[in-house]
């Protein structure tokens, strides 16, 4: 195949399925070889139209984040039946070489804004990413690695009860804490029976409102994921617990760039702080666990709904 007119130094790679780039179509019998600069215009040009859409979405006050209305909007929203709150809780920590620090607040909310989508009528507040990860001075757990973030299990209760209080004022009465981390499952339980104790009578003859730690998205993420890996033949010391297969696997599905792939394929160093082996994650293999997640949570807070 000719390439001069592209230039003698063009690498091309092939690529079966992309067949016109650029307004010139290669032929079948050409084995779909295509440019690299072509393919990675044509890359650029689709994420270009995601982030239109998504920035759309945003302008014409539709998201499901509360950071992406103005308060009209939210008003109108919450006037129009979506009193329901969804308190997405990440972390700031380390994750090894090659996993990165906000790890779960990315993942967490994409979950969020999905299951408040498949709701309807829920909307999502922004993610609290400063969460107890140990003692900070001497330092314990993820706080021996650099860009952990921790802050005390106090503030970090009275944080959350103080949103849910904030929001509540303005119509948003049910709320669901959805916790990514696993080290937080107490506080979330304590924070959810403080605000239980203190919701005032709701006008109307409403039921009161209430606040639920959602231990269900966790153990989607976590148990129920893990069974899933060991039932496709991978060992718990390749799934791990931290930083691990499973973890990595779900951010991959979750947003490619929050994993480095050339230190993925590194053996681990030792301290590296990853309790797993991740080198085999993909993000094939973390997509059906998202999914779970999110039908997990949904069918939990109907089901909820309906005991009400």
């Amino acid at each position: 195949m000719n390439l001069s007119h592209l230039g003698s130094t063009l690498t091309c790679q092939k690529y079966a399925f992309l067949r016109t780039v650029h307004g010139r179509h290669w032929p079948s019998g050409s084995c779909g070889w295509v440019p690299i600069r072509a393919i990675e215009s044509a890359r650029r040009g689709l994420l270009a139209v995601a982030l239109f859409a998504a920035g759309t979405a945003a302008q014409a006050g539709t998201s499901v984040h509360i950071e992406e209305l103005t308060s009209t909007e939210l008003r109108d929203r919450i006037a129009a039946g979506a009193t329901t709150l969804l308190i997405p809780v990440g972390g700031t920590e380390q994750n090894g070489a090659h996993l990165v620090l906000g790890k779960h607040n990315v993942r967490v909310r994409a979950l969020a804004g999905r299951i408040a989508e498949r709701l309807g009528d829920a909307v999502v507040a922004p993610v609290l990413a400063y969460v107890p990860e140990g003692r900070i001075d001497p330092p314990t757990q993820h706080m021996r690695w650099a860009g952990t973030i921790s802050i005390p299990e106090p503030v970090f209760e009275a944080t959350l009860v103080a949103a849910v209080q904030s929001l509540r004022q303005h119509g948003l009465c049910e709320v669901y804490f959805l916790g990514d981390h696993g080290g937080y499952r107490a506080s979330l339980d304590r924070a959810a029976a403080t605000l239980g104790r203190t919701t005032k009578p709701v006008a109307g003859g409403r039921a009161p409102c209430k606040a639920h730690a959602l231990p269900e998205y966790y153990r989607a993420a976590s148990a129920d994921f893990d069974a899933r890996l060991r039932s496709d033949g991978h060992a718990a010391a390749e799934i791990g617990t931290h930083a691990g297969l499973a973890d990595t696997a779900l951010a991959l599905a979750a947003d490619p760039a929050l994993v480095r792939q050339a230190a993925l394929q590194l053996p681990l160093a030792a301290g590296s702080g990853v309790a797993g082996e991740p080198r085999r994650a993909t993000a094939a293999m973390g997509k059906p666990g998202l999914d779970h997640i999110v039908a997990v949570s949904v069918a939990t807070i109907l089901a909820d709904r309906k005991r009400r």
